[in-house]
């Protein structure tokens, strides 16, 4: 064994050390393995799977270059007969299988039966992840008082104090939820003077009358005296809502039933994102997501947290316990059941070098050491807090087509084999986000038929592959008529029926994209709610606010209903899937100003909090001032489509430098009470975020697929280069 003081070689592999300190000090304690069987391990998959794994990114090459042959030999013009059949004849479009059928076992109900919110947060973040973990249950009220949900005009508006008008409003919207959900016999929830329950059914006293529910078996349990309980807890298309009752407090000391609150199950699963919203460039930064998804297994995670001008420490979740309505005693999960979310097939680390010195696939090493994470979850005294089921789950991005989703399945098939777990423990999320793969949905679905729990659709990765394999085909529309274009019609309801088709439902979730306003929550109220009624079982959001708001569409529609009734519901054709959206003369001046100065000004916001911070996902504002919740795939639409437009003289190269230039400005405004923020103008010109904010447009034609990682990568490790050497002058001065 060599030892330097920052690289330690293990089993033939260059190992930065901490990852090395990370897994023999800390992942592999308690789990039964060494250390040398792990090295070995690991060693071993990464010499069979490494050469597969660039053969895969070799194959994604091949195919760009025919495609954008084809559209140089046809510029300007798509034959849709004569284009599929190009297609098919270099193995973009594939032959689809006679017949796919989900075989999935051991899926927790959570993913496989109940329809709900999904949470996506980035794992670096232990204060984030702690409390997208809690936010399996939210406060409605403070949900609602505290957003736009509830209207902010008037005697209704939010001040510095608690305003009594604004209460009483988000108390009748709680009331009438209760309405809805759980009718009583007659009258109105907000008449109730107190609730009982009796012989195990609940009973409401309204004016000295006793109303019983419309459907009893809405009552699912109660905590404290059951003449005089504590909290009622309801269940309603598979989610639970906790009636709190508490008449000391100060919303339940002046409220008819005592009721303080009504807490709703709100993010049923969450994903924990070692991916798009993180900036993790090396090895301090892999470990740090890796401890914190340990943390998370294991149940110890905790950050610290200062509010209101005192410091606390924030823990995970005790499950929560009830007297069920015929007296057994029932718990539920405290906590949203967990995914994590590794990266793709394309990024390499040299948080691992092989012995020739070259890093290896990124991939591979998170699922090999997530996996490690997850195995307190799978054995041991806290077994089970997170799959009751015994599964592990694993979200994987950005695969092109079913060779690449089954390369997938063989790595944790691997993984399965070095930790002794049972063929298909590890369940895998397939994101369509990619159009090879779109394309090829039922195949992919094919590939790893049983080990399946997840597809869902990702407007702006996906956009930003659309605008990348098609890029030499011609000028692409704004990215504000995207959504009206025909290919993402037929791409949104294709997920949905090739997973439905293929029987996921009952064994998998099928989910939708992010909200990504997070302050504007009743656009979200009235918005959100559609990917339901298109078929989902889950839908992402940006916040545990949103998740406990987004709940309220579950109850308002059935997802399983709904997704069960479109499961025989044909898909789009898949021609549609295939239609470029080219612009048809639809790109006066204006728009293309407009559309420069919005995508310019989205780059330069993420950029340099990315870049020079380290922060992979924040709310970002727009050129309006409006937040939006900004991450790499936003990126990539942006940088995308500013490429085609230059590619084919819709702007140019002056055009794209003076829009850098005003909106720069208008960036640094909008961080100006940020104390850690650079700005992009005045002397310094911009540093590294504004060369990668440029180049990302410049270079955007020639990115692999149109990723933004490796630049983005380059110029983060290239600036914490700076802030190293910046720190070893400063202690050398002293």
């Amino acid at each position: 064994m060599i030892t330097t003081r920052s690289r330690t070689e293990r089993a033939g592999l260059d190992v930065g050390t901490p990852l090395v300190d990370f897994i023999e000090n800390e992942a592999l304690d308690g789990t039964g393995i060494d250390a040398g069987t792990f090295w070995a391990g690991l060693a071993d998959i990464l010499r069979d799977l490494t050469p597969i794994n660039a053969e895969l990114l070799a194959e994604r090459d091949r195919l760009q270059t025919q495609i954008d042959d084809y559209h140089r030999r046809n510029p300007g013009r798509v034959d849709a007969a004569d284009y599929r059949r190009h297609l098919e004849a270099i193995g973009y479009v594939l032959p689809q299988p006679a017949t796919v059928r989900v075989r999935t076992q051991d899926v927790d109900a959570e993913v496989a039966r109940v329809a709900g919110p999904q949470l996506v947060v980035p794992l670096l973040n232990a204060r984030f992840a702690v409390n997208a973990a809690n936010a399996r249950w939210g406060s409605l009220y403070d949900a609602l008082y505290g957003t736009d949900a509830i209207s902010e005009h008037g005697a209704l508006a939010r001040g510095k104090t608690y305003n009594p008008e604004r209460g009483a409003a988000v108390v009748a919207f709680g009331r009438r939820l209760l309405d809805d959900v759980a009718p009583l016999e007659s009258g109105s929830h907000a008449d109730v003077d107190a609730y009982r329950v009796v012989d195990g059914a609940l009973r409401a006293d309204c004016s000295g009358r006793e109303r019983l529910l419309a459907e009893p078996e809405l009552f699912a349990g109660y905590t404290g005296d059951p003449r005089e309980p504590k909290s009622v807890l309801l269940e309603h298309h598979g989610l639970h809502l906790d009636i709190i009752v508490d008449r000391e407090s100060p919303i339940g000391a002046s409220d008819r039933a005592g009721v303080a609150d009504i807490v709703l199950e709100s993010a049923v699963t969450t994903i924990m994102d070692l991916e798009d919203s993180v900036a993790a460039v090396d090895v301090d930064d892999k470990v740090l997501g890796y401890r914190n998804w340990l943390g998370l297994m294991r149940g110890t995670l905790s950050a610290d947290v200062e509010k209101g001008g005192r410091t606390f420490r924030r823990v995970l979740a005790d499950d929560r316990t009830y007297t069920a309505a015929d007296g057994r005693a029932i718990a539920l999960p405290g906590r949203a059941l967990l995914w994590v979310r590794n990266v793709g097939h394309l990024m390499t680390t040299d948080a691992v070098r092989c012995a020739d010195g070259s890093p290896v696939p990124e991939g591979i090493l998170d699922a090999v050491v997530t996996v490690l994470g997850s195995l307190a979850d799978l054995r041991g005294p806290v077994a089970g807090r997170n799959s009751r089921e015994g599964s592990v789950y694993i979200v994987k991005p950005k695969m092109h087509g079913p060779a690449e989703v089954a390369f997938a399945g063989e790595l944790f098939a691997r993984v399965e084999a070095l930790f002794g777990l049972p063929h298909a423990t590890i369940k895998i999320g397939i994101m369509d986000e990619e159009r090879r793969t779109s394309v090829n949905l039922a195949a992919c679905i094919h590939a790893v038929d049983d080990r399946v729990a997840f597809i869902n659709t990702g407007f702006l990765d996906r956009t930003g592959d659309e605008i990348h394999t098609s890029m030499h085909a011609g000028v692409m529309i704004a990215k504000g008529r995207m959504r009206d274009a025909v290919w993402l019609r037929a791409y949104e309801e294709s997920n949905v029926a090739v997973g439905t088709g293929a029987g996921l439902r009952g064994r998998g979730q099928i989910g939708k994209g992010m909200w990504a306003m997070p302050d504007l929550m009743r656009d979200m109220l009235e918005q959100k709610g559609a990917q339901l009624r298109a078929g989902a079982t889950t839908a992402w959001v940006p916040s545990p606010t949103a998740a406990t708001l987004h709940a309220l569409h579950y109850h308002d529609v059935d997802g399983v209903e709904v997704a069960d009734a479109l499961a025989d519901r044909p898909a789009p054709k898949q021609q549609d899937l295939l239609t470029p959206p080219l612009a048809a003369g639809d790109l006066d001046r204006d728009t293309v100003r407009r559309e420069l100065d919005n995508s310019v000004q989205s780059i330069l916001g993420y950029v340099v909090r990315w870049v020079d911070q380290g922060i992979g996902c924040s709310k970002v504002p727009d050129i309006h001032g409006v937040a939006l919740m900004e991450d790499r795939a936003t990126l990539r639409i942006s940088s995308q489509l500013l490429a085609n437009w230059l590619l084919h003289g819709v702007i140019s190269e002056a055009d794209v430098d003076d829009s850098l230039r005003r909106l720069s400005l208008v960036v640094d405004e909008q961080n100006a009470a940020d104390p850690l923020y650079t700005p992009l103008s005045g002397g310094a010109g911009g540093g590294l975020a504004l060369s990668a904010a440029r180049r990302l447009i410049f270079e955007g034609a020639r990115q692999p697929n149109g990723y933004t990682e490796p630049l983005l990568h380059e110029m983060r490790r290239a600036k914490k280069s700076e802030e190293r050497r910046a720190d070893v002058r400063i202690g050398g001065s002293r």
